[in-house]
């Protein structure tokens, strides 16, 4: 069964990719879609999490596609784009990316703003997925992702960690008409992710670790805890990240 992470962060520093990998390799995971992480100190993170914010740090994404390129194809780099200035750098790269990540929590800002549609547009040009964290905070709650994928039915979504908080339930719901729209289960609750698996379908579910917040082992024990049958659980664990991403199982 072929393993897929769709959602790993690599952060600056010389151990990078060798971590990621050995971790990969212990846990059994073939290949991640990585994105730059270490934006901002995690207090600052939970801060604007609650009270909203932005971070003017910019992310590595050429690190992160650099270190892709050393992996031998086990890590497929996306693009985290700052919606106030990355418009002009994604649509001049984005052929060197798999994927887009969009943060209201790290960048602040509104899905309903015009800069973000014209990332989703380059994205749906290059044929990526968007990553999209969604927050509390009107303009990036679920509701405005549903909206924002409406306008882009041809866009794949997938929605990070099945909300902020963990037991986001009524995102879920209000994500569940949009079928355009995955959903991605790190750092969420056993119960919202049998959740998501019941509502959605396993074809619309994706496993996801968070390294290196996260331990990617209890993330598989997750997706263990769910008792999906077979096929549920080949869907999830990978089949669904290569249909989206455009990879070899």
């Amino acid at each position: 069964m072929t393993v897929v992470d769709f959602h790993a962060r690599l952060a600056p520093g010389d151990g990078e990719p060798g971590r990621l990998l050995a971790m990969m390799d212990q846990a059994g995971i073939d290949r991640a879609a990585v994105c730059a992480g270490g934006l901002l100190p995690l207090e600052r993170l939970a801060e604007q999490l609650n009270d909203g914010g932005r971070t003017e740090t910019a992310a590595d994404n050429e690190g992160v596609r650099e270190a892709c390129e050393r992996s031998g194809g086990r890590l497929l780099p996306f693009f985290f784009a700052d919606p106030v200035r990355d418009v002009e750098a994604y649509g001049k790269r984005a052929f060197d990316f798999r994927g887009l990540e969009i943060s209201p929590a790290v960048h602040g800002g509104r899905l309903d703003d015009e800069r973000v549609a014209e990332l989703v547009a380059v994205a749906g040009s290059a044929g990526h997925p968007v990553y999209v964290v969604t927050v509390a905070h009107p303009g990036g709650r679920p509701a405005d992702l549903v909206r924002l994928a409406a306008r882009f039915p041809r866009v794949t979504f997938v929605w990070g960690h099945c909300g902020h908080t963990g037991l986001d339930i009524a995102g879920l719901n209000a994500l569940e008409g949009s079928h355009n729209v995955l959903a991605e289960l790190s750092g969420s609750l056993t119960v919202t992710a049998r959740l998501a698996v019941a509502r959605l379908g396993a074809a619309r579910v994706l496993f996801g670790t968070e390294y290196p917040l996260q331990q990617p082992e209890v993330e598989l024990c997750k997706i263990d805890a769910l008792g999906l049958d077979p096929a549920a659980r080949a869907a999830v664990l990978g089949a669904n990240a290569c249909r989206v991403l455009s990879e070899e199982m």
